[in-house]
């Protein structure tokens, strides 16, 4: 049995197809096909079940396959402590962000990372949440920047900065003559929403204290951008709330439709989060240290209350 046989193992498992995982693997397929056959010859089991399309695992490879993955985790890691030993910060790193935090916080690192640490090969991923969270499980991503928390055992989180929630109200709505908002002040169907899918918008549906399943004539305005929720208030269509570093871009005209909270200000928590195993360790500290001391500089706020993402039913 060999890291190898392994590693070609869990890529038929995640493709389905010996073809496809032969590609991803880069080797051919009957080289990947012969080491796996030499791994279920030497078990004396069938891992695979080829009758079935796509592949299927069988019961006992099941389990064969979740050990596997343990396996070359903790192979991985032995380079991990060499790397730390010697102090070494370099690498492929792959960093998922979610859609709602990638334009606003990766421009703000980006270019200070790669000056720091010039020996990483950062490869960044825009990702909804459900899909980092299963590919950091996979393996397929080092590390992400979402909004927590998430509550899953095998997922560490790191809390990079706390963003306030800001309201953008047009001047002639209800609430353009209020100083300071509160929660009690938002009606649900009035706020404009990301769609479905996006954590912000989970996020100011339990801030709103609405259920998710509600029905009205505001979620037939969802969108996939700040930049259209915002169009779509100056067209007279409601308000709605954006995340505080959505608004440092914005012109001086629109400027003048924010509002902020009263204190504490709703927030949502944006982390680093990375798999317990703590593979590349030594990487996801100096991401981590290189978000977290420019972030600083931004978001002066101190006084917040956490907004969760999770579903609130």
């Amino acid at each position: 049995m060999t890291i190898t046989q392994l590693q070609y193992v869990l890529a038929v498992a995640e493709y389905q197809n010996f073809t496809l995982a032969a590609e991803k693997s880069f080797v051919t397929q009957p080289t990947l096909s012969m080491q796996v056959q030499k791994l279920e010859d030497e078990l004396d089991v069938l891992i695979f079940d080829r009758g079935k399309k796509p592949i299927a695992v069988t019961e006992v490879g099941k389990k064969i396959v979740a050990q596997a993955k343990n396996i070359v985790n903790e192979a991985n890691r032995i380079k991990d402590i060499v790397d730390q030993e010697k102090g070494f910060i370099g690498g492929e790193f792959t960093l998922g962000i979610i859609p709602t935090v990638m334009p606003t916080l990766l421009p703000m690192f980006l270019n200070t990372f790669i000056k720091k640490y010039p020996k990483v090969n950062l490869i960044i991923k825009e990702q909804n949440t459900e899909d980092m969270i299963r590919n950091i499980q996979d393996g397929h991503l080092d590390a992400g920047i979402a909004v927590t928390p998430l509550e899953i055992e095998y997922i560490k989180e790191r809390p990079l900065y706390y963003e306030p929630f800001v309201g953008y109200v047009p001047k002639n709505h209800k609430l353009s003559v209020i100083d300071k908002l509160k929660t009690e002040d938002l009606d649900i169907n009035d706020v404009l929403l990301l769609r479905d899918g996006h954590c912000f918008r989970d996020g100011v549906i339990n801030l709103c204290k609405a259920s998710k399943d509600a029905q009205g004539e505001a979620f037939q305005l969802q969108s996939g951008s700040f930049e259209t929720l915002v169009n779509l208030v100056n067209e007279g269509m409601g308000m709605t709330l954006l995340p505080f570093l959505n608004t440092l871009t914005l012109d001086e005209r629109k400027k003048e439709n924010l509002k902020y909270f009263e204190s504490p200000s709703p927030a949502r928590e944006v982390s680093l989060i990375y798999h317990k195993s703590e593979l590349k360790i030594q990487i996801t500290e100096a991401l981590r240290e290189v978000i977290s001391s420019i972030v600083r500089g931004a978001i002066a706020f101190q006084d917040v209350k956490i907004i969760s993402p999770l579903n609130k039913k």
